[in-house]
């Protein structure tokens, strides 16, 4: 049912519009078809009932080519030509023929408002193929009429009245019309015209608010992306659209405007800060104690990485250099090969050859930050790549302790350590996990942190992936 359901809104509307149309046009069909069928019932009872009434006129000759009227010695079951009716000693009706009980009590009324008695009265239909009398009428008439009869019917009203208990049946045929294909047609051209004029009318006004809202749509997932406030909108469409895109704009500018605003604060911040870090490695140089002035160096490279993490963050969500066609699986084999060479425990599994657009400077920081996380925590760290659906999936398995469930959100924001020293031989500043993610977002991609549990239950490590769209 979903893939029949139209994804846009223009699509939806239209399709809504259009079942709620074909829904009202059935209601309408079927209330007009039982209103027609009503009203054909009323006029064949009538038509009958005047048959009937006309056998009072029975002691008047019939014309010359039929019997005399029933009122002389006629035999039953002989026809009475001029006035349709036959007369028979039994009743007309068969064995699995429906009475018709409404059109039974709208006879004897009409019989009744015309001063004839009547003792019993039946009502049925019945197919032209199986009724003998009107078989044989129908047949002479095309006889005689050729191509100018015109369609035969298919079923008649049969009406028999009984004006004394024990008397004679006299029976009345009339044929039913055909008239049910002209309404179908009718009314299917009446809705295909609905249809043209309403949903194209609906079209053209949507068609007016959708293509603002879809250019919109396009421009905030642009401005996602990029933060680059270049190109906004034109404000166009309806007014509640216009307003929508001028707001819109303004938000893009204030947002652009503090992003401006951070990088310059930020830059300056580096700045300041890695000058007199700079100054401080130069000063240390004249510390003569050798094991001092190596505690003085790491805490300086520390404080450097962490102001250099800081920075990356920040800047991740504005990057300069634009997206180039790489071959993902060389990228992380270069990466575990730097391990490799430096004998750290870094294998590399199965691979799948996959090129996507991307940033390779930053998507090699994000796979050194996982596999630095794994080697620390998990003392080795096992890289893959595999495609799976529409998406390159990079994992990396360690052996280590995991991550209690209720902790995976939370280690992927800034500052938060899974071992809460700040030793940098146990651990950074707590941001490298929060710069694979953002890595990951900036190429439309995420991360994803999952424990890997043994036959038993226990935790036998820790699986990082980060899932990049192929498209």
């Amino acid at each position: 049912m979903n893939r029949l359901w139209p994804r846009s809104l223009l699509g939806q509307i239209l399709l809504a519009l259009a079942l709620a149309l074909l829904l009202a046009q059935t209601i309408n069909a079927v209330l007009l078809y039982r209103s027609q069928a009503e009203r054909r019932e009323t006029m064949l009872v009538h038509a009958a009932a005047f048959r009937l009434y006309g056998a009072e006129l029975r002691n008047r000759p019939a014309e010359a080519d039929g019997p005399a009227a029933f009122g002389a010695a006629t035999p039953f079951g002989d026809y009475v030509r001029a006035r349709r009716i036959e007369v028979a000693a039994a009743s007309p009706l068969r064995n699995g023929e429906r009475r018709l009980a409404d059109a039974e009590g709208e006879l004897r009324q009409v019989l009744s408002e015309q001063g004839v008695a009547v003792s019993q009265a039946i009502v049925f239909r019945r197919a032209v193929g199986d009724d003998e009398v009107m078989r044989d009428r129908v047949a002479r008439r095309a006889a005689r009429l050729g191509r100018r009869a015109g369609p035969a019917p298919e079923h008649l009203l049969v009406a028999a009245i009984e004006r004394q208990a024990g008397g004679p049946w006299e029976i009345a045929r009339v044929p039913e019309p055909a008239g049910e294909r002209g309404l179908l047609s009718n009314l299917l051209t009446q809705t295909m015209f609905i249809y043209a004029v309403l949903v194209g009318a609906m079209a053209l006004i949507l068609r007016r608010i959708t293509r603002p809202l879809a250019a919109l749509t396009t421009r905030v997932e642009r401005f996602a992306e990029t933060r680059d406030a270049e190109g906004q909108l034109a404000p166009e469409g309806p007014e509640d659209i216009r307003r929508l895109i001028v707001a819109h704009n303004a938000m893009e500018a204030r947002i652009t405007a503090l992003l401006d605003e951070k990088d310059v604060m930020l830059g300056a911040i580096g700045h300041d800060l890695k000058t007199p870090l700079t100054a401080l490695r130069v000063r240390i140089e004249s510390v003569e104690d050798e094991d001092e002035r190596a505690r003085m160096a790491a805490t300086i490279e520390d404080i450097v990485r962490t102001l250099d993490d800081i920075l990356s963050l920040a800047r991740v969500g504005r990057p300069s250099d634009p997206r180039e066609p790489t071959e993902l699986s060389a990228l992380v084999a270069s990466v575990v090969e730097e391990y490799e060479d430096m004998g750290d425990p870094v294998t590399l599994g199965e691979t799948t050859r996959l090129v996507l657009p991307m940033r390779a400077t930053w998507l090699r920081r994000a796979l050194r930050n996982l596999i630095g996380n794994a080697l620390r925590y998990g003392r080795a760290a096992r890289v893959s790549l595999a495609r799976e659906g529409r998406c390159a999936v990079v994992r990396i398995d360690d052996d280590g302790p995991g991550i209690a469930p209720g902790e995976i959100a939370r280690m992927l924001e800034p500052f938060t350590r899974g071992e809460p020293s700040r030793n940098t031989e146990t651990g950074g500043a707590g941001l490298g996990l929060t710069l694979a993610r953002a890595i990951a977002e900036q190429h439309g991609g995420t991360l994803h942190l999952a424990n890997r549990t043994r036959a038993d239950g226990t935790v036998a490590g820790l699986t990082a992936e980060i899932r990049l769209p192929l498209g």
